[in-house]
């Protein structure tokens, strides 16, 4: 078997983009529309629940189903990776219905749009772990769940947004580890000091900040500064990784 090259996954991708061709939705009274997209979300077919939605979005913006229509698209879209859209979607739904009743759920469903940006195809793929990646979409997630425990603590979706937040604090603590690691390698003492005390400070207990420990060793030990550095040494002692 030929080894598949990246041109060649990257070819096939845009050919298989430039195959399809956009379908024409009938002209269907709004109840059958939205039964085939409902049938179409069930099955998992994500493209053609979004072409029916979309065109009874903009068929009938105000109709029976309005409110409906536009969850289900916020869903549909997370599950196609339309990420830019699923988040148009969610801004619109809460301009339009600041105090729905299942706001808790799109400001869940906020947090997993904005956590689902923080990677790409490529890490997918080749299963890379970028550690040193822009985390402003972890950020973005972390205060959307942050913001769901607090508005909507009872929620069905809190112990799960309580869980994913643990991961992207981890993540985020992760981020900084490296930019650290990176000031320390470039004999950038201090600053190599102050990002680690930034890690302790916004993320105790997590790996990174014990880590961050043997960084700020390091960095005193090149300072020539005794009395820190010892401080130090007693809380890698005590803080073990």
């Amino acid at each position: 078997m030929k080894r598949l090259t990246l041109s060649s996954l990257l070819a096939v991708a845009i050919l298989s983009g430039c195959s399809s061709t956009e379908e024409v939705v009938p002209d269907v009274p709004p109840s059958e529309l939205y039964a085939t997209a409902q049938q179409a979300l069930q099955s998992g077919s994500w493209t053609t629940a979004i072409e029916r939605l979309e065109t009874l979005d903009s068929r009938y913006p105000f109709g029976a189903y309005s409110e409906q229509v536009q969850l289900d698209l916020i869903y549909a879209y997370y599950k196609n990776d339309d990420l830019a859209l699923g988040e148009a979607t969610i801004d619109r739904f809460n301009r339009l219905n600041p105090a729905h009743e299942k706001a808790d759920w799109v400001l869940y469903m906020r947090g997993l749009t904005s956590m689902a940006q923080d990677r790409s195809f490529m890490h997918d793929l080749f299963n890379i772990d970028r550690h040193d990646r822009d985390p402003e979409p972890a950020r973005k997630a972390f205060r959307d769940f942050k913001r769901l425990l607090e508005r909507y603590p009872n929620s069905r979706y809190a112990a799960d947004a309580q869980a994913r937040m643990v991961f992207l604090k981890n993540r985020l603590a992760d981020y900084e580890l490296a930019a650290a690691d990176f000031y320390l390698r470039r004999e950038a003492w201090v600053a190599a000091v102050n990002r680690s005390q930034l890690i302790q400070r916004e993320y105790p207990n997590t790996k990174a900040a014990r880590q961050s420990l043997l960084i700020m060793e390091s960095a005193y030990e090149k300072l020539g500064l005794s009395e820190p550095l010892e401080n130090t040494r007693k809380l890698i002692a005590l803080n073990p990784i």
